[in-house]
């Protein structure tokens, strides 16, 4: 049986908000999330967020910027996924949209693609292999995963094989 962690008061939260941010960055609202359940009330939660926002700690937009930046950089994903992540760590939706503007802004999503499927693919010839149909479908799936449009993905796929057309027809045409 799991043992239910005590109730913290506000001394208590404030280090285990400090032991949280240690391991990893977290938006404001996933801090209130987390803070929450181990608060003794909902005085002492705004309490270690106010704390916490004035010592630069719990911060949207540093936090967004970042996480933004380091999807783009580091795992190369597209727009749309992104937005997406940025969203399910609950960052308000207005300031993700602006953020992932500014962190896609000047990079062209075709040249995205090209690096993920050249990463996805590793060692192996594109075109050789997309010219079966279920690798042309798995790798137009991956790319939507990825949070690429459906349009650039099939274009940038013609280039590999005169099979895409044909695999955009099975697929909605809706971004994620």
């Amino acid at each position: 049986m799991r043992k239910i962690p005590p109730k913290l008061d506000e001394i208590g939260l404030w280090d285990y908000a400090l032991r949280l941010l240690a391991h990893r960055p977290y938006s404001v609202g996933e801090l209130e999330r987390k803070l929450a359940l181990r608060a003794d009330s909902g005085t002492t939660v705004a309490a270690a967020i106010a704390k916490l926002s004035e010592y630069g700690l719990a911060d949207d937009v540093k936090f967004a910027e970042t996480f933004a930046g380091s999807r783009l950089r580091n795992r190369g994903f597209g727009r749309s996924r992104v937005l997406q992540e940025l969203r399910a760590r609950c960052v308000p939706q207005s300031l993700a949209n602006e953020v992932v503007e500014k962190a896609f802004a000047g990079t062209d999503e075709a040249q995205l693609i090209e690096r993920y499927l050249a990463r996805k693919y590793r060692g192996k010839d594109l075109t050789r292999v997309l010219q079966e149909r279920k690798n042309l479908a798995a790798a137009y799936r991956n790319l939507r995963i990825a949070g690429f449009s459906s349009s650039t993905s099939l274009m940038v796929l013609k280039r590999f094989s005169q099979m895409a057309e044909t695999c955009g027809d099975a697929e909605p045409s809706e971004e994620y």
